[in-house]
């Protein structure tokens, strides 16, 4: 009895095994902290947009008495926020393309470089990641005025802690090289890229995504047959000589410093398996924000198209039905999942890597696509979606 119930359930086992191997902790990991982060960026930036819009009525309000009296117009806020255009999303695959080749024929001698200006970049945006959190902390004990730091600027104390912690994490990865601390890095890139680059239409994402996704499955497939490795791979994986131990045997001093170990740069997160020793799954940063980029400008539009609806002027009242419930966002974020899904089977079922945007790019933008025809939204949403559109009583006065 116990040998047939051993023998059926190792056929079990072997018949069901893509199955545990897709619901692998890596895997999951994988997908649940790319969708957080997507979704994190995305509000925060929504949050961003919103207080500086405040910001810039107080100013407009405080101001205007005195700018009646001597003629000069109201100071706009600097526009910390960098918009893609068409002429960037034609040229942004083709400038990776060419970042791609330089890392691959000349990693060896600009590694260091690589390096020092990853850690560089990764400490901003993990000290931006950090930022709520620091804020909360240093709340009760702190009243919110700015510190002077000469020409580098003003900062609060949650600023200068946040920027303390991010700097400590960053040393700490230098000397470990821990994979954890890699991931926190790659985090921080992705919020921040998320947050700061704007997408100004759907006509932009849909160029900039249809773009990256001939770049993503050309370097995954094709890159073999021209450069005999497969170069994407080959790049994400290859670790760079940690700058710790170049500068100590530059200085002699190899008998003296442990030689540290060398470093994968957080160009991706890796999540290694609780339950298969040696098995980690591995999600290009790029995977994340592009598509973060689009989730991102959804949510803007359906912010927007709220505040329109329920705005007096407009005249609109507020959308009813259940088919109303099902925002943009919420349309985006599915077709995210099921395109991470999707790219976990296929990578189980071919036992190779594949270019996640293959996956990614059809199931949040063909939706999305779907949807705004139905709702009547793509024509606005694909050239000029935040441009207020006056009503008729409006035009007639």
């Amino acid at each position: 009895m116990s040998q047939v119930a051993g023998g059926s359930g190792t056929a079990d086992f072997r018949e069901y095994q893509w199955a545990y191997s897709i619901m692998d902790s890596s895997r999951v990991s994988t997908c649940l902290i790319s969708m957080l982060l997507i979704v994190y960026g995305s509000f925060r930036s929504l949050n961003m947009e919103q207080e500086a819009r405040e910001r810039q009525e107080k100013k407009r309000q405080s101001e205007s008495l005195n700018n009646l009296l001597t003629g000069e117009p109201v100071q706009q806020e600097t526009n910390k926020f960098a918009t893609l255009d068409t002429m960037h999303a034609l040229c942004l695959p083709l400038g990776a393309s060419i970042s791609l080749l330089v890392m691959f024929f000349f990693f060896d001698s600009m590694q260091m470089l690589f390096a020092v200006c990853t850690a560089i970049i990764a400490t901003v945006a993990l000290a931006f990641l950090l930022l709520p959190m620091c804020q909360y902390i240093i709340r009760p004990c702190s009243d919110g005025n700015r510190i002077s730091f000469g020409i580098c600027g003003r900062f609060t104390a949650a600023e200068l802690f946040s920027f303390s912690l991010a700097v400590s994490i960053v040393c700490i990865w230098v000397l470990t090289g821990h994979w954890l601390l890699m991931d926190a890095m790659g985090m921080g890139l992705c919020v921040a890229f998320i947050a700061f680059v704007r997408l100004p239409s759907l006509k932009v994402s849909t160029l900039l995504l249809t773009g990256l996704l001939i770049y993503d499955v050309f370097w995954v497939f094709f890159s073999s047959y021209i450069f005999s490795t497969n170069v994407m791979v080959k790049v994400a994986t290859r670790p760079a000589e940690n700058p710790v131990g170049i500068v100590a045997r530059k200085l002699n001093l190899g008998g003296i410093v442990k030689e540290p170990p060398k470093l994968n740069l957080p160009g991706k997160l890796v999540f290694p398996s609780i339950h298969n020793n040696g098995h980690f799954s591995m999600l290009g940063l790029g995977d994340i924000v592009m598509p973060g980029l689009l989730l991102c400008f959804v949510l803007r539009y359906d912010a927007y198209k709220k505040s329109q609806s329920t705005s007096a002027e407009t005249g609109v009242p507020p959308p009813k039905g259940v088919g109303s419930k099902l925002t943009y966002f919420h349309c985006s974020l599915l077709g995210y999942f099921l395109g991470l899904l999707t790219a976990t089977v296929s990578s189980e079922v071919f036992k190779a890597a594949q270019p996640a945007l293959l996956y990614l790019v059809p199931f949040t933008l063909l939706p999305l696509l779907t949807m705004a025809y139905l709702k009547g939204d793509l024509r606005r949403m694909w050239s000029e979606p935040f441009i207020t559109q006056q009503s008729s009583k409006q035009l007639e006065v």
